[in-house]
């Protein structure tokens, strides 16, 4: 039977009201972290005659590579633009590690005077390793020149760039589940080497480039942020990328394939609200679908006090009421 997309957006609308205590609960969850994966992505949000470009931001809380015990968890917001006055709203009373990239709407985080207190800015190696990996793609340059496209000259200085940044992902990969007192002492020993050399080699390779150079723009985008990048040398707590927040994002654009744009700014809220319960279910091995059937028939009558009970990683299924 068709229905309207009114109907269906009032659906939706009922079910993120029904549910905001637990994206609540999530919320204070991810803000307990004392580091967290922070992101933001385009969303088209319907306007007089277009659509405006909004932003989905993203944090996210998963210790499971460090071994930790804590479950991880997905926090979503909305906002019209990407004014760096709504992370620092979203983040107004938390303190700890931000893993993030270079958007400067971060910068006042990082203040020293900031109360409660400052943010620990950790650079994202990924990033970093991007950047000069689509100047040394040999397979997609190869690819191009095959279709008769124009394609860049592939550079042997990005290519020895991107093997030095490998050993150090290389390192981290036998680290996985690892303490992060364990981490620190491989770090010191093995990684510390490589990234002293790895500064001195970019600094010797900027000084040949022009500043119109994409290579050299790659080089200072690591060398301005050198406190960042070796803030893992001395906090074993901190990730070399930002990786489980780019796919915490990766819902997103695959969602818009299907529903193309918000069509309101509270359309674009209700979104945040249920991607950050979707998200955070899948990051807990949980069925979203099941889990959300099972609790939107319970919530309504179960006790204020144990909403908690609901939540992705403390929840147990009802069979009758996931059947109904």
């Amino acid at each position: 039977m068709p229905l309207s997309v009114s109907t269906l957006t009032d659906q939706v609308g009922a079910a993120a009201f029904a549910l905001m205590p637990l994206y609540k609960l999530i919320e204070a969850h991810v803000l307990a972290a004392e580091r967290i994966h922070g992101d933001d992505t385009v969303v088209p949000v319907m306007a007089k005659g277009k659509t405006d470009t909004a932003r989905l931001w993203v944090y996210v809380r998963d210790d499971r590579p460090f071994g930790g015990a804590d479950p991880p968890a997905a926090l979503f917001h909305y906002s019209r633009d990407r004014r760096g006055e709504h992370p620092r709203r979203h983040l107004a009373a938390w303190q700890g590690i931000l893993q993030a990239d270079a958007y400067g709407g971060y910068g006042e985080l990082y203040l020293a005077d900031r109360q409660p207190g400052p943010v620990r800015e950790a650079g994202c190696f990924a990033h970093a390793r991007r950047k000069v990996f689509e100047l040394a793609d040999i397979e997609g340059t190869a690819r191009k020149r095959s279709r008769g496209n124009k394609s860049a000259t592939i550079s042997p200085v990005a290519l020895e760039a991107v093997q030095r940044l490998d050993r150090l992902f290389a390192i981290e990969r036998d680290l996985g589940g690892r303490s992060a007192a364990e981490r620190l002492a491989a770090r010191a020993e093995h990684s510390a080497p490589l990234m002293a050399d790895l500064h001195s080699w970019l600094t010797a390779q900027a000084a040949k480039l022009s500043r119109g150079n994409d290579l050299w723009k790659a080089c200072q985008y690591v060398l301005k942020r050198w406190q960042a990048f070796t803030a893992f040398l001395d906090d074993g707590r901190i990730c070399l990328s930002n990786n489980a927040a780019e796919r915490a994002l990766r819902c997103v654009p695959l969602g818009r394939k299907a529903w193309l744009f918000a069509g309101s700014d509270r359309g674009g809220e209700r979104a945040a609200v249920l991607y950050t319960l979707i998200q955070t279910a899948r990051l807990n091995d949980v069925d979203p679908q099941a889990w959300l059937a099972d609790v939107l028939a319970r919530i309504a009558d179960h006790p204020s006090q144990k909403l908690d009970e609901l939540l992705p990683w403390r929840w147990r299924p009802d069979p009758v009421a996931i059947a109904a």
